[in-house]
């Protein structure tokens, strides 16, 4: 590697990772602050809230990349031409594009670790965070197997197969046991949605009493079954499709599929789940203008703000294109890829005027 890409490398990585870390550490302060008013709840105690938090960080992890990326690279860029480091790069024949690929290598790293991150930490550890709080601050005990998600409820056991992103459940099963532990009815249901504060609408229920030897079986189409149980105690088994990787959610889909369901918001989340790493690269060709900008046209700390105001709204141009393209049945690939070709036209752009210059 050249001497100028090492230096590049490590006065943007130290610049990039230290961001990193103060988002880190600032969005965890913000959930310690949302956590302690369940201190005390259950066994909900101080050590499993901190537990909860740090089980989230991969997840910022990922959400944050490619801002920290964006931020990073406009902090460490602003000081080399602060310093005219970049006009002695340029004055040693170093072009535009050459720095721009530099560049482009330098992001590739970010982005790979975004990718990993988002496949093989993020969705176990959020998996894990919400069961340590649901076993600490609720009142029942559940466990996931194979079969869905069990949960205990006093003396009746539920079975859960699948829950939907708006909480319906699918796949119900509930048994109920006496004092003495001796089962005394099954019920079966096909789905069930829940009913504020303490209700769940059983729909297409098939109930089966014991009674010694004997058994009687009823059919109802519609049943209000109360339970503690609840989406927040769910959320363990709750699909969604942020939180999956490539390869539950193209597994996900081809399962939608095969049973004539639709697929248009996991599509969605498929294809930006597969673009976002790609950010880093969009966010880092977004800096490099700026770094061709002197201190007399505008400072370092309103170069900063700057990157906080645009990574703010590329984070929400990616939430509301994703969300436009579920309503409007737009293509997928385009709902996901739109926020991320919008900005890499914006510093094409940029360069180009820069370059006019």
């Amino acid at each position: 590697m050249k001497l100028y890409k090492r230096y590049l490398a490590r006065e943007i990585s130290a610049a990039v990772l230290l961001v990193l870390a103060a988002f880190l550490a600032l969005f965890s302060f913000f959930d310690l602050i949302g956590e302690l008013r369940d201190i005390g709840k259950g066994g909900y105690q101080f050590q499993h809230a901190m537990g909860y938090i740090l089980l989230r960080v991969p997840g910022r992890v990922y959400e944050l990349m490619p801002i920290a990326v964006l931020i990073g690279a406009l902090y460490a860029l602003s000081n080399l031409a602060r310093h005219s480091e970049i006009t002695v790069m340029r004055a040693s024949g170093l072009s535009t594009r050459g720095l721009l690929v530099a560049l482009c290598q330098i992001a590739a790293v970010f982005g790979l670790v975004t990718l990993l991150v988002g496949e093989l930490v993020a969705p176990p550890a959020e998996r894990a965070a919400r069961q340590l709080r649901l076993s600490a601050v609720g009142k029942l005990v559940a466990a996931e197997f194979r079969t869905g998600l069990w949960v205990k409820d006093d003396m009746t056991f539920v079975n859960v197969r699948a829950v939907t992103p708006d909480a319906q459940l699918r796949s119900v099963r509930i048994y109920e046991f006496d004092s003495s532990a001796r089962l005394v009815a099954v019920s079966e249901a096909g789905e069930g949605e829940y009913l504020p504060p303490a209700s769940w609408r059983l729909k297409n229920v098939v109930r089966t009493e014991l009674d010694g030897d004997r058994g009687r079986v009823s059919s109802q189409a519609e049943v209000i079954w109360k339970s503690a149980l609840n989406p927040d105690i769910l959320s363990v088994l709750l699909v969604k499709p942020e939180s999956m990787s490539l390869l539950h959610l193209t597994s996900y889909i081809k399962h939608l599929r095969d049973n004539k369901q639709k697929t248009q918001r996991y599509e969605i989340a498929l294809w930006k789940k597969a673009v976002y790493p790609l950010a880093a690269l969009v966010m880092i060709a977004l800096a490099l203008p700026f770094g061709y900008t002197h201190n007399r046209v505008s400072g370092v700390s309103l170069k900063i703000f700057a990157g906080v105001m645009i990574g703010i709204f590329f984070h929400m141009l990616n939430g509301l294109f994703s969300n436009l393209g579920a309503i409007n049945s737009w293509p997928p690939l385009t709902s996901a890829a739109a926020p991320s070709l919008m900005f890499m036209l914006a510093a094409a752009g940029m360069l180009w005027w820069v370059e006019r210059r």
